[in-house]
C-alpha cells in the first residue's frame, strides 16, 4: 500500500478514535460522574488502545505486537509536545490568534506523528 492512502486511512482512524475518546469521557464524566480529569485519562488510554488497534488493521495492515504495542504511546507523546511547541510559536511568536493555533498546528502534527506512528507500528518486523 503507498504512503498517501495509508496518511488517508491515519486521518480517518484519528477522525474515528477523536469521537471514540469523547463518547468514553463523556461516558465517564456526565453520566458515571467521575472527576473530569480521571474521565480524560480513562478515556485517553481506552481510545489509545482503540487507535493502536485502528492503525495496525486498518491503517498500516500489519500484525499487532507487543513491542509496538507498547511503544505506541510514544505517538501520543510526539503530538502532544508538537502541539504544545507549536501552539506557543504560532501565539507568542507569530503572533496567530489563539483560536486558528490549534488548527495551524494539526497541518504541523499530523504528518509527524503519522510517521512517527508507522515506524512504530512497523518496529515488530525489525
Amino acid at each position: 500500500m503507498n504512503t498517501r492512502n495509508e496518511y488517508i486511512k491515519f486521518i480517518i482512524v484519528g477522525v474515528v478514535n477523536t469521537a471514540h475518546y469523547y463518547g468514553w469521557y463523556v461516558l465517564f464524566y456526565s453520566l458515571i460522574g467521575w472527576p473530569y480529569l480521571v474521565s480524560h485519562i480513562a478515556a485517553t488510554i481506552i481510545s489509545m488502545i482503540g487507535s493502536y488497534f485502528m492503525n495496525v488493521y486498518f491503517t498500516y495492515s500489519e500484525k499487532p505486537s507487543w513491542k509496538s504495542f507498547l511503544l505506541f504511546p510514544l505517538t501520543q507523546l510526539t503530538n502532544i509536545v508538537i502541539q504544545t511547541v507549536c501552539i506557543y510559536l504560532f501565539v507568542d511568536w507569530l503572533h496567530l490568534s489563539p483560536y486558528f493555533a490549534p488548527i495551524a498546528t494539526v497541518i504541523i502534527s499530523v504528518p509527524i506523528t503519522f510517521v512517527v506512528t508507522r515506524r512504530i507500528i512497523r518496529v515488530s518486523k525489525t
